[in-house]
C-alpha cells in the first residue's frame, strides 16, 4: 500500500494549491480507495481535499496536534474515497494565523484491483 507522508511550513497569508505536488502518487494509477488524515500546529491553518471532480473536504480549520506528530493511523484519518485512473489527489492548504502554521498529512492509497 503505497503511502504519502508530507510536511510543509506555510507563512501568515500564503496559499498552497497542492500539499502532494509533485508525489509520484499524486495521479491515481487506477482504481483506488484513499484514507487521509492532516493536521496542523496553529489554529488558522486551512485546508481543502479534491479527488479528480471529487470534493472531500470544504475549507475548513484543520485540528490542532504537536507540529511533530503526524494524524494518528487509522484514528485521524478522517477523510476517504474512492480515487478512478488519473484522479488527482489535490490537498489545499492556505495560513491565516499570525504566524507559520507547520502541516502534515498522511495519504493511504489501497489498489481496487
Amino acid at each position: 500500500m503505497p503511502v504519502m507522508m508530507k510536511t510543509l511550513v506555510v507563512a501568515t497569508g500564503i496559499a498552497v494549491a497542492n500539499l502532494l505536488s509533485g508525489s509520484a502518487f499524486e495521479f491515481m494509477r487506477g482504481n483506488v480507495y484513499l484514507s487521509i488524515g492532516i493536521c496542523a500546529d496553529v489554529t488558522g491553518a486551512l485546508f481543502t481535499i479534491f479527488s479528480g471532480s471529487d470534493l472531500i473536504a470544504e475549507e475548513s480549520t484543520t485540528p490542532v496536534k504537536a507540529a511533530n506528530a503526524y494524524p494518528v493511523i487509522p484514528d485521524e484519518m478522517y477523510f476517504n474515497d474512492v480515487a478512478t485512473i488519473a484522479d488527482r489527489l489535490v490537498i489545499g492548504l492556505r495560513n491565516t494565523n499570525a504566524g507559520n502554521a507547520t502541516y502534515k498529512g498522511i495519504v493511504q492509497v489501497t489498489n481496487l484491483g
